[in-house]
Order: C-alpha cells, then sequence, then structure tokens
C-alpha cells in the first residue's frame, strides 16, 4: 500500500528523463509467490535533459542484485524506487527481483487471475513489476522471455522462440512500460486471420479460459470489421505478424491497448446470445475497436506524460464512435453518446470533482481515468473536426501519423498539425483543453415581420469550477437550421462559429417567422438554454429534420414535465403525451429510435436539473414523478403497446445487429409499459420462453419492477448460477431495481451472499455501484444507503484501491441535495477520510469531493 501523504504533481514541472533506453530484455520466471523478474536495459544519457538523476520507479518489490556493465553495485532504495551512481556513458542495467503476483489484489502490475499470471501497467504498474523509469516518455523496444509450467505464454510483440517451460516474444516498436503486457495460463484460443491491404497475412487469436471458447465467435468479428474500418477510413494497417486478445476475470478497467497483445475484461469481449444482451454486444463491438484502434493512437503515438492522456484517449473515443455509427445507427449512437455524457461528464464538470480535459495537477493519475477526459475528449476532438471539415481533418490525422510516428506527443502537438494543414490560429479552440466547467450557451430571438429579418443573438458562460474563477469564451461550433412554420426546412444545417462572449447571427428575406433548430446533433458540449414554450418544443418534436434534436425536443418536454410534476404537483404534460404517441406509432421511423423517444429522464438527470434551476431535489418525489410519468405514458399508449410488442418482434434466428436490436428494444418498451398498466402476461411469457438474454433480463426487470419478481428472480440465478458474468446482471439488476424503502436492505443482502466476491472489481460494482445508481434508494433519507457503500469502501481499499476510488464518485453531488442528507454524506467521507492507512487514489479522491 503506497503512503496516503499527497504529493502533487504539476504539468508545469514537466522534464525529460535524464537517460535514453536502446533496448529492454526482460526474463520472468513464473511462480504464485516468488516469481523473479530479472531486466537488462541499456541505457545512454539523454543530451535533451539537464537532470541527470538515475532514478527507477519501483514498489513492493524485493531487490536481489542489481549490476552496472556487469558489477555489482548497492543503490538507494526507497518504498517509491531507487537511486543509483551511473556512468556519463552509455551502460547497461540489470537487475533481479522477486515479486508475488498472488497477494496482488490492487490489480496492478502483475498479479493472478483464477490461476492465470496477467499484467494491467497502465497507468503506474509496470513499477510493481521492475525497477524502471515507468513513464510514458521513455520509450524502447523490449525481448521477453517467459518461464513456467502453464500451456500458454503471451507477450507484446511477435513471438519467438519456444520449447517446454520457455517462450520468447519480441516487440519491433518502441513503446513504454505501461503499454507491457504478459499472460500465462492454460487457456485456449479462438483463432482467426486478417489480410492488410497491402497483402500481409495477419493471425488473431482471442485467448480464453476453457469453457469460453464458444463466447468469442462476435469479438473475433468486431476484430476483423474494426481491422478493415481503420484502413478504409483512416489509412492505418496493422503492424505486427500477430495480434492477441485475452479474457481475464479480475481487471479493473474495461479493457487494455497493450501492444499486439490486448487485455481485456471478460465482460467486454464473452458474448453469446443466451447469456449477452444487445447492449453487451454493442459494447463489446466498441470496445474491441477502442482497444485496437489504440494501436496507432496510443501505441505508435503515445502521450508524453499523465497530463496528455486525452490525446490517446479522446481520440481514440471518438474513434470508436465513428465506427459504432457507421456500424449501427448514427443518430442512435449519437443520442445514446450525448445520454452517457450528460449522466456521467456533466455532473463531474459541476461538482467537486471537476477538471480540465487536459489536467494540471494531480496526486494520484488513476483517479484522472475520467468521463471528463474520455468522453468529453471525444467531444474536443469532433468539434474540430467539425470546424475545420471533413477533408482538412483526414489529411490533419495523415500528417499527425507522419509527424509523430514514434513519439510521445502532446495536445500542442496535436493542435499544430491542424494548424499547419489548414492555416487556422487555434490558440482560443485550445482553451477546451485548459478550462473545466461546462458552458452554458443562452438564446434570445429577434424577429422583425416588416423586414423579413430574424436574429438569434447569442452568449456563454462558464460558471467558477475549483481553481478556476474565470472563465475566457471559447470556439463552439453551433450547427442549426430553420424551419417554416409548416414544417419545412428553409435553411439547412449550418456551422455558426460563437468566439466571443456574445455574438449574433442574421437571416434576412423570410416570408413569415421561422422555428429554429440550435444545436444540432450535439455539436457541441454545453448547456443550451432557450426561451421557448411547450408548443414548440411539440412542433420540433414533430417536424425537425435533425434526428437528434427532435429526439431532444421531445427529452425537454418529458423533463419540462416531470419537473412540474415534483414542484408543481402537476398533472404530466398532454402536449409530450399526444407528441410522443405521433412518434412511437410512427412505422417509418427507426425501431431504435423510437425505443429511444420512450426512454424517459433518469433520476439522477432531474437532480441536476432541478438544482441546475436552484432547487433542491427531493429523491422521493422525483422517484414518484418518473413513476407517475410512466404510467400515463403506458397509458395514452394502451391502444397501441400489444401491437408494439407483437410487430417488433425479431423474425428468424436471433441477431445482434442494428436491426434487432432495435426492435427488441421497442418490444421490451411496450412490454414494460404494459407492466406498468398491470399487464404482466407477456412479460411472464417472455421470461419463460426467451432464447435470449435480452429478451429473458428485460421481462426479468419488468416483473421486478412491478413487485412481481420473487420466483422468477430465484429461478434466473438456479439457471445461470455457474457463469459469473450473467450472475453479476442477476446482482446488479436486484441492486439497482429494488424498492427504494427496502433498496439498503437488499444491496446488503446481497454483499452477504455466497456469490458475492468483493476482490472481484465487476461483483463489486455490479453489486455496489448498481446501488448507488438506485437514486431514491441510495438517497433514503435514512443514510442506511450512505452508510452500506462507505462501510464497504472502507473494506476494499486496503484490497483495491483504484476501484475503491471510482466508486468514491457515488458521492460527488452530494452538495446538491438537502442538509440533512449532506450531513450525513459529509460524516461518511469523513469517515472514509479517517481510515487508517488509507490509500493515495482513495485520499485524493475523498479529500476532493469534500472540497
Amino acid at each position: 500500500m503506497r503512503d496516503a501523504a499527497p504529493q502533487t504533481i504539476y504539468l508545469k514541472d514537466y522534464t525529460p528523463f535524464g537517460y535514453l533506453i536502446d533496448s529492454v530484455h526482460l526474463t520472468f520466471k513464473l511462480h504464485p509467490t516468488t516469481t523473479r523478474v530479472l531486466s537488462r536495459i541499456a541505457f545512454r544519457p539523454n543530451p535533451d535533459a539537464t537532470d541527470k538523476t538515475f532514478f527507477l520507479h519501483g514498489e513492493q518489490l524485493t531487490l536481489i542484485s542489481a549490476k552496472i556493465d556487469g558489477a555489482e553495485i548497492t543503490p538507494e532504495v526507497t518504498d517509491e524506487g531507487l537511486i543509483a551512481n551511473v556512468p556519463d556513458a552509455p551502460f547497461v542495467w540489470e537487475a533481479e527481483v522477486e515479486i508475488s503476483p498472488s497477494t496482488n489484489t490492487a490489480l496492478e502490475g502483475l498479479y493472478m487471475s483464477n490461476g492465470m499470471y496477467c499484467t494491467q501497467c497502465e497507468a503506474e504498474g509496470f513499477r510493481k513489476i521492475t525497477y524502471y523509469p515507468d513513464r510514458p516518455d521513455v520509450m524502447a523496444t523490449f525481448d521477453v522471455r517467459i518461464e513456467g509450467d502453464e500451456k500458454v505464454l503471451l507477450s507484446n510483440g511477435n513471438p519467438g522462440a519456444s520449447g517446454d517451460g520457455f517462450a520468447e516474444w519480441s516487440d519491433p516498436w518502441k513503446k513504454p512500460a505501461y503499454l507491457f503486457a504478459l499472460v500465462a495460463g492454460d487457456l485456449v484460443n479462438h483463432p482467426g486471420q486478417f489480410t492488410t491491404k497491402s497483402g500481409k497475412d495477419v493471425e488473431l487469436n482471442i485467448w480464453v479460459r476453457p469453457g469460453d471458447d464458444g463466447k468469442c465467435a462476435f469479438g473475433m468479428q468486431a476484430l476483423k470489421d474494426s481491422m478493415k474500418w481503420d484502413e478504409d477510413v483512416y489509412g492505418r494497417e496493422y503492424d505486427l505478424d500477430i495480434f492477441n486478445i485475452v479474457a481475464v476475470d479480475d481487471f479493473n478497467m474495461g479493457a487494455m491497448e497493450n501492444k499486439g497483445l490486448n487485455i481485456f475484461n471478460s465482460s467486454c469481449v464473452l458474448a453469446s446470445q443466451a447469456t449477452s444482451t444487445d447492449a453487451d454486444f454493442e459494447r463489446i463491438e466498441a470496445i474491441i475497436a477502442h482497444e485496437y484502434f489504440h494501436n496507432w493512437t496510443g501505441n505508435r503515438i503515445t502521450c508524453r506524460d499523465w497530463f496528455q492522456l486525452c490525446l490517446k484517449e479522446g481520440l481514440t473515443v471518438f474513434r470508436d464512435a465513428q465506427f459504432t455509427a457507421d456500424m449501427r445507427s448514427e443518430p442512435v449512437k449519437r443520442i445514446d453518446d450525448v445520454i452517457a455524457l450528460r449522466a456521467r461528464q456533466f455532473p463531474e464538470d459541476q461538482g467537486p470533482l471537476s477538471h480540465p480535459v487536459r489536467p494540471e495537477e494531480f496526486q494520484e493519475i488513476n483517479n484522472f481515468y475520467t468521463a471528463t477526459v474520455y468522453e468529453k475528449g471525444a467531444e474536443v476532438i469532433g468539434m474540430l473536426k467539425t470546424l475545420v471539415g471533413d477533408e482538412a481533418y483526414y489529411q490533419a490525422l495523415d500528417l499527425y501519423f507522419e509527424r509523430h510516428d514514434g513519439d510521445a506527443a502532446t495536445i500542442e502537438d496535436w493542435i499544430k498539425v491542424f494548424e499547419d494543414c489548414t492555416g487556422r490560429d487555434l490558440t482560443q479552440f485550445k482553451r477546451w483543453y485548459s478550462q473545466s466547467g461546462t458552458p452554458k450557451v443562452s438564446v434570445r430571438e429577434e424577429w422583425q415581420a416588416e423586414s423579413g429579418t430574424f436574429t438569434l443573438h447569442f452568449s456563454q458562460s462558464t460558471a467558477p469550477t475549483p481553481g478556476q474563477d474565470v472563465k475566457d469564451p471559447r470556439v463552439i461550433p453551433i450547427a442549426l437550421g430553420l424551419l417554416n412554420p409548416n414544417g419545412d426546412e428553409t435553411h439547412p444545417t449550418r456551422i455558426f462559429e460563437m468566439m466571443e462572449a456574445e455574438q449574433s447571427l442574421t437571416f434576412t428575406g423570410l416570408g413569415a417567422r421561422p422555428i429554429p433548430s440550435i444545436l444540432r446533433g450535439f455539436s457541441a458540449p454545453v448547456m443550451l438554454e432557450q426561451d421557448i414554450d411547450n408548443a414548440r418544443r411539440a412542433f420540433l418534436l414533430a417536424h425537425d429534420t435533425d434526428e437528434f434534436n427532435r429526439w431532444e425536443a421531445g427529452r425537454d418536454l418529458a423533463r419540462d414535465s416531470l419537473i412540474n410534476m415534483i414542484l408543481k404537483d402537476a398533472a404530466p404534460d398532454p402536449a409530450y403525451l399526444d407528441g410522443l404517441k405521433r412518434v412511437v406509432t410512427d412505422t417509418s421511423l427507426d425501431a431504435a429510435y423510437r425505443a429511444l423517444m420512450l426512454a424517459q429522464p433518469t433520476e439522477t438527470e432531474l437532480a441536476g436539473a432541478l438544482a441546475a434551476l436552484g432547487e433542491t431535489p427531493d429523491p422521493d418525489k422525483i422517484y414518484a414523478a418518473t413513476k407517475a410519468l410512466s404510467k400515463a405514458k403506458a397509458g395514452i399508449l394502451a391502444d397501441d403497446l400489444h401491437a408494439l410488442y407483437s410487430d417488433n418482434q425479431p423474425q428468424g434466428p436471433y441477431t445482434p445487429d442494428a436491426e434487432g436490436s432495435g426492435k427488441r428494444a421497442l418490444a421490451n418498451m411496450a412490454m414494460a409499459l404494459l407492466g406498468r398498466l398491470g399487464q404482466l402476461d407477456p412479460a411472464k411469457a417472455q421470461f419463460a420462453t426467451a432464447d435470449n438474454m435480452t429478451q429473458q433480463i428485460a421481462a426479468l426487470a419488468t416483473l421486478v419492477r412491478e413487485g412481481a419478481g420473487t420466483e422468477a428472480v430465484q429461478d434466473f440465478y438456479d439457471q445461470w448460477k455457474s457463469d459469473r458474468l450473467v450472475i453479476d446482471k442477476w446482482f446488479g439488476l436486484q441492486a439497482g431495481m429494488a424498492d427504494p424503502d427496502q433498496a439498503a436492505e437488499v444491496a446488503k443482502a446481497l454483499t452477504q451472499h455466497a456469490d458475492f466476491d468483493m476482490k472481484n472489481p465487476n461483483r463489486f460494482r455490479a453489486t455496489l455501484g448498481a446501488f448507488a445508481g438506485n437514486h431514491a434508494g441510495f438517497h433514503h433519507a435514512t443514510g442506511a444507503g450512505y452508510k452500506l457503500l462507505a462501510d464497504w469502501l472502507i473494506k476494499l481499499d486496503p484490497v483495491n484501491p483504484q476501484t475503491t476510488a471510482r466508486m468514491c464518485t457515488a458521492f460527488q453531488t452530494w452538495k446538491r441535495y438537502d442538509s440533512q442528507r449532506q450531513s450525513l454524506i459529509r460524516a461518511e467521507l469523513e469517515r472514509i477520510l479517517a481510515t487508517e492507512g488509507l490509500s493515495r487514489d482513495t485520499h485524493e479522491m475523498v479529500t476532493r469531493i469534500l472540497g
């Protein structure tokens, strides 16, 4: 465990490491508790560095020996690394260390998962393997020898010599230590093959535990699709002879892009019709694409330091979103991404954890793998592409790959290729990387009937965030169009570049006052403030030609109706219900799109909307209102629900493609609304007969929501108790859907179940994470939910600090609630902070949340 004493690291203090590395050779002699790691590293002085201190990171290592040019030395060893005196000339460093993979419960470095050796080195896990300059700007080629009794011995790069009890691997491409990977275990492979556009044959493998090999076919096809897409769209070919994916049960993240050896959380690669939902299939497809795309945007070009994390992650998230949009439905993907952004990133941006896309300081880098870095980072890439246009965007990317291949780059390097390609000055645009918070864009309309002139007056502002009281105007690309009163589009989509705090846009020669459609496609991650009534929203819901804004109009109507129900005890808005009925029953629209229309704002989203209005959210009233609106939707659609349900049952064999997934989504929405009317026969029948997990678990959710799921919950467990990933769903469904008054008791009982294992991040997140997402249950006035989560975070922190710290974000919006709830949450946060031996990860996170 690292000392919790905080040490802040600043971007402004960056200096290059004093030595360059020409080559690395590692030998692993595997043993569960006494693995020996022998390193031989060729160093030479870095002419660009002024500090020649020879410091190598190292944590939880037992140093057996150290040599320089073959001579034994005795370095100064601390808990964080070692310092040695070295020649002012090229030299060879050799060290032998001992580590204990089986007791490494933090799942960083080399550890064991169900008898399999595996690694996770991003961000700073390699220092738990051997002494090394564990920073992303130190890059080298790696040769690795693995000695062990396991059937399969894998590392990065191309395979070399192998035999009884050993295997050698060589990675010809320079990489930083965080991209190192090793896997050893009794695994089986699902093989594949891909031929690049230049005619090179690449061997593909997905390695899994015996028994899981029947769940690899979809992942293999997703990998091939990703490789083909990256060639077609970005011109990027794969550059090794082999590409391996390994599924690991115990993994803190979703997956890791290690060069040529991607390590995946099992939940993010294993898929089958019987055990995976449509959402699982889409998520797996996207994550496999994401990690593969990192081969160029993250591996061939990495980041100079961890402050530049968004350089690889934001860009790669943007690329995987493009991929999913091409493989499935572009408008549905865009809507899904915005829902996720508002649910995860907007609260982060507006609370105590707010930070820029490129932070300027941190204490623990693991705490900055955030929605701001990833999702908002991707939005920034999208805005840049919008501003320069598609052609210039891809020209700039080609220059980026050409100029920085093999580099550890910065945001400045990234921006420079766009400036060089377009001639634009992007200095102001860089504020998206340096300023935290979500900008608010306000719009005021002005109509002059006599001259047919219509003007939109825009203003932008960003509220103060921790450490940043004053915000400068940003470049905001606002996609907008104009509609005639009859619904026809009079001015198609154009991009208005807002660069000032206040700016106007005028249209002339209009015959009638138009209806503007603003921020089409959600062209910038901002909060749009318009003084428009529900009649205008209903018009846009019926007529807007932009699929995103049409959905947004419906979402705004729903949110406005719910807020009035919460604050004024109003009835559900008839305009919303009528507009919803027209859209949902319009068979010309995509089924997935209609299913999204039926979904309503989440309770957490409503709490944020109320707080933005200066109101104190009441979780109980929010819960009651969402339930009432759901029943009202069921009522207005009562005559249509059976047809929506039956007409959208996909015909033929199950396929997880966009069409089949969309139909199942709409049918399951109809089934859930029938449940709201007390009609549970469709759900009971579907649960009993479903041949796929999407329909089975949707039916179970409907029964549980309506209080009729006790028997089905037990039947589901009995059917799937031997499948660990399905049982994660079982835990999550119960914790996430429990009645608010019983939610804490349900979650507590689940943590006492024989199958609960806090050491497995998937099971912990499925249970406690789902419970924290049960808004009214977690925020129950008794504070029982707060205490339960805090109890488990205190228990988990000594075992897995990284997962603990990330789960602390459940408390990040605590200041929006009433004084009693704030007092209860503060007490739990202070109790966590007072825990003896608290990890640095959790200490920083709780301190920031407390503010």
